[in-house]
């Protein structure tokens, strides 16, 4: 069952419908289960492992082996930070993000629904994911990017896999909007986290957190909060497994926005569930470069719910935590993706996160997907000649 999260109304799930009909607002899938945990024994991790928790006949399944991502421990910035940190880190995903999770779910609810065209907006990584699972799916690709506003790496994916790709000269609001016509009338299936059942498969990180922790809850889950879908997945996804008694406790979820896109912390410090749209998004951070956030209700709603927090930080944060996470614990992210670390130093400093919390900060992208910011924070490479001495002189730090 498809239902509104503001006034309850209830749709068909075979229904394509993207917003409810009757407020306005934004939808989600409600399910019910009360199968034991032991029926995940002896499954690989990873998405469908889950599969009775995930809603769409999964004879029609379109996978490309998502989830199952490293969960790394991470001893020497916990302990830098005081705190017992764990990081799980999406870049792994099949197209390098968190994002496959759900276009798998959403195109196999496409190919279940019978349509022939799936189409979204993006800044870079729900094109380059899309565009992978619609080639798998044997369906045609249609993807909306602001032009100059997409990381290379992201763009070259989505060319790549064969979506046919319209660059449009505005914002990612501008292009969502687009789409969303487009959906309306019937050109495309939208795949954007507007649709209910791309969360569904995002959720899926909120149940490999809890599973590789020994159905326990970590303490605190942080994330970046772009178009903001991920943040209420994660936390339906643990819902889920509290309401079928596989845990205990659930996490506080933290948010963090960067500061040049950040109307979710502005409706946080008013304690309301309304947003006031950033009109011109400004950030390195490009997946996260979102003035409007269509899931801001369902994010806040997770916020609010689990006695949450929600922040910003600056580029010049974000750049030092992705610099951080590289050279300290060898987990290279995108820019987006520091935002979590760089969020995390910043609560921990205001004495917001406490000293020895468990926390598992969730990184959403492969560092080689905005690869000319890594370059740039990086030093050059020293041109030398192909002389031994001088090779030895320059690792006993006599040449520099």
């Amino acid at each position: 069952m498809i239902k509104c999260v503001s006034c309850d109304q209830t749709y068909d799930d075979n229904e394509i419908v993207y917003i409810c009909e009757k407020c306005g607002s934004v939808l989600e899938v409600e399910i019910e289960n009360n199968i034991s945990k032991d029926i995940f024994d002896g499954r690989k991790l990873g998405l469908w492992k889950y599969k009775e928790f995930i809603p769409v006949d999964y004879s029609n399944v379109v996978s490309l082996d998502e989830g199952g991502t490293p969960f790394c421990r991470c001893d020497k910035l916990g302990k830098e930070l005081g705190i017992d940190l764990y990081v799980k880190v999406e870049g792994s995903n099949p197209t390098g993000s968190f994002k496959d999770r759900g276009m798998s779910v959403g195109v196999t609810k496409a190919v279940e629904l019978g349509v022939d065209t799936v189409g979204c907006a993006s800044t870079g990584n729900t094109s380059a994911s899309l565009a992978a699972y619609a080639a798998r799916g044997g369906l045609r690709s249609i993807v909306l990017l602001p032009a100059g506003k997409v990381a290379l790496g992201k763009l070259a994916q989505a060319m790549f896999y064969g979506s046919e790709v319209l660059s449009i000269n505005g914002n990612f609001d501008q292009a969502l909007e687009s789409a969303t016509r487009l959906a309306n009338e019937k050109y495309i299936y939208l795949l954007n986290s507007i649709n209910p059942f791309r969360l569904e498969g995002q959720k899926s990180i909120g149940f490999e957190i809890v599973d590789e922790l020994g159905w326990k809850s970590p303490d605190r889950i942080i994330l970046p909060i772009g178009n903001a879908g991920n943040i209420s997945a994660i936390w339906k996804g643990i819902t889920e497994f509290y309401n079928a008694d596989y845990i205990d406790e659930k996490p506080i979820m933290t948010g963090i926005q960067a500061e040049g896109a950040a109307p979710i912390v502005e409706a946080f410090k008013n304690k309301s569930y309304s947003i006031n749209p950033v009109e011109n998004p400004e950030t390195v951070a490009t997946a996260i470069r979102i003035g409007n956030p269509v899931s801001h209700i369902k994010a806040l709603r997770a916020i609010y719910d689990s006695d949450g927090y929600v922040d910003s930080v600056t580029d010049e944060e974000i750049l030092d935590a992705q610099k951080l996470l590289a050279r300290v614990e060898g987990i290279g992210v995108e820019p987006a993706s520091a935002s979590s670390i760089a969020g995390l130093k910043k609560l921990v400093d205001k004495g917001v996160v406490d000293k020895g919390e468990r926390v598992v900060a969730v990184v959403t992208g492969h560092i080689l997907k905005d690869p000319d910011v890594a370059i740039k924070a990086s030093a050059k490479p020293i041109e030398i000649e192909p002389d031994f001495n001088q090779l030895k002189a320059i690792l006993e730090k006599k040449v520099s």
